[in-house]
C-alpha cells in the first residue's frame, strides 16, 4: 500500500517528468522508494568455469570519483591515440591508449552529467546545470561553453562541424564546434513518467536520429534541424502508468542503412535510415542499456540482464545468455568472437558469440560498470563508476 501511494503521490507531482525508476536498484520501483514488497528475482551468483581465455589487465587508472554513485551517461571517448573521460565533479582526463600514462588532467569544477563525445580535436560534454563545455583534446583547455534548457543526459555527437546534444527536456540542439554559438533546435514534448535518460543521438550523412521518451524515433536534417521522418517504435501498453513507459533511452545503432534500437518496454526494432519505414520488430526483449553488432548479428542485455543474441536481418532471437540474470549488465561490445559486458559487482565478463556461453572475466572494481565497453585493435576499455578505468586485452 505505501508504494501505491508514493506512485500516486509521484504522478501527481509536476517534479516527476524525470523519475529515475532504475536508479541504482536493480530490484525494481520498491528498491526506488526504500519500502514495500520487493518481487524482482535477486541476481545470479557468478558460477565456477574453466575459464577457456586468459585476460590480461594491460593497465588501470582512476579518473576522480566516476559518476559519484549517480545514474549519468559518462564514458570513456577515443581520439588522437588517446582515451578521455571525466567524472561526476569536473574532472577530464586524457590518457595513452597502450600504456594508461596521463597525457593531461583538468579540474573544471562543473557536474558532468553526459560526455565526453569527440570532435575536431575537441572533447564535448553536457552537465547537470544545463550547460555544454567543449575542451581541447590536446591540452583540456575550455574552448567555449554555453548554456542549454535543460540537463545533458545523453553524450555529445559530432560531425562535418556540428555538435547535437539531446537534453532531457525532449530537445535537440545543434551547435557550432568552433564557436558554440547555437544553430538550431528542435522539441518534442516528453511524458509526464519517464525513465531518466535520453538518447544519444546518431549522425548518417546529413541526418540526425534519436530516440524519444514517447516511444518515437525522430530523423532531422543535421543543418538546419528540419523535419525529414518520424517512426512510432514503442506503442505504450497496459493499465498503469510504469508498464506504459516506452522510453527509447538506449542510443540506436546504424548499419547498412537500417536504424537498430530498443525500448524500455517496446521491444526491438529495425528502422529504415531512408524514410522510418519498420523492417521488423521484435517484441519479446527489450532493454534500456544499449546495442552491438557485427556484420550479421545484433546484441543486446535485456531487462533482466539476459543477453541476446538477434539476427540483423529477421529480429529472430539465436541465443540467450542466463548466467548473469539481474546482474545489472552493461550494454554489450562485440569484436572478434567474443561478446563484453560488464556487471554491477565490476566484473567484465567474455561471452562466446557463437552460443553465449561465458569464456572468462576479469573483476577491475567493485564498483558498477554501466558504461558500455570500448573496443580498439582488440583492446577493451571499460569505465566503472568509482572512476576506475582500465585497458583489458585477451592473451
Amino acid at each position: 500500500m505505501r508504494l501505491i501511494t508514493l506512485l500516486l503521490l509521484c504522478l501527481s507531482l509536476a517534479g516527476c517528468a524525470a523519475w529515475d525508476t532504475l536508479g541504482e536498484s536493480f530490484s525494481g520501483i520498491s528498491d526506488y522508494f526504500g519500502g514495500g514488497e520487493d518481487n524482482a528475482d535477486p541476481p545470479h551468483a557468478l558460477v565456477e568455469y574453466t575459464p577457456e581465455i586468459k585476460i590480461d589487465v594491460r593497465w588501470k587508472e582512476s579518473v576522480g570519483d566516476g559518476a559519484d554513485e549517480q545514474m549519468l551517461k559518462l564514458v570513456p571517448a577515443i581520439g588522437s591515440a588517446r582515451i578521455i573521460a571525466a567524472d561526476r565533479n569536473g574532472i577530464v582526463q586524457a590518457r595513452d591508449l597502450i600504456s594508461g600514462d596521463e597525457i593531461w588532467e583538468v579540474k573544471t569544477g562543473l557536474p558532468f552529467s553526459a560526455g565526453p563525445g569527440v570532435g575536431r580535436n575537441t572533447a564535448i560534454l553536457g552537465t547537470s546545470d544545463a550547460e555544454v563545455v567543449a575542451l581541447s583534446a590536446d591540452n583540456g583547455s575550455q574552448l567555449w561553453k554555453i548554456k542549454v534548457s535543460s540537463e545533458v543526459l545523453a553524450v555529445p555527437v559530432v560531425a562535418n562541424g556540428i555538435v547535437v546534444v539531446h537534453t532531457a527536456d525532449g530537445k535537440v540542439i545543434a551547435i557550432n564546434e568552433s564557436t558554440g554559438a547555437k544553430l538550431w533546435s528542435y522539441e518534442v514534448n516528453v511524458p509526464a513518467l519517464s525513465i531518466r535518460g535520453s538518447a544519444t543521438p546518431v549522425i548518417i550523412e546529413d541526418k540526425v536520429i534519436s530516440g524519444y521518451d514517447n516511444g518515437k524515433l525522430m530523423a532531422l536534417q543535421l543543418k538546419d534541424g528540419k523535419y525529414i521522418w518520424e517512426s512510432s517504435v514503442a506503442v505504450p501498453k497496459g493499465r498503469s502508468e510504469v508498464e506504459r513507459l516506452v522510453d527509447l533511452d538506449t542510443d540506436p545503432l546504424e548499419a547498412a542503412g537500417t536504424v537498430y534500437i530498443a525500448a524500455y518496454h517496446g521491444g526491438v526494432s529495425a528502422i529504415s535510415e531512408v524514410d522510418g519505414e519498420v523492417v521488423w520488430r521484435n517484441e519479446s526483449v527489450s532493454s534500456y542499456t544499449g546495442l552491438s553488432n557485427d556484420w550479421r548479428y545484433l546484441y543486446l542485455s535485456d531487462t533482466e540482464s539476459d543477453v541476446w543474441q538477434l539476427d540483423l536481418r529477421s529480429g529472430s532471437s539465436l541465443w540467450k545468455q542466463k548466467d548473469l540474470h539481474q546482474r545489472r549488465t552493461s550494454a554489450p561490445a562485440v569484436y572478434d568472437h567474443y561478446v563484453v559486458v560488464g556487471d554491477f559487482e565490476g566484473y567484465v565478463h567474455w561471452l562466446s558469440t557463437i552460443d553465449g556461453h561465458q569464456l572468462g572475466r576479469v573483476q577491475i572494481s567493485d564498483s558498477p560498470i554501466e558504461a558500455k565497453p570500448v573496443v580498439v585493435d582488440n583492446t577493451v576499455y571499460v569505465y566503472a563508476k568509482d572512476g576506475t578505468l582500465a585497458a583489458l586485452t585477451v592473451q
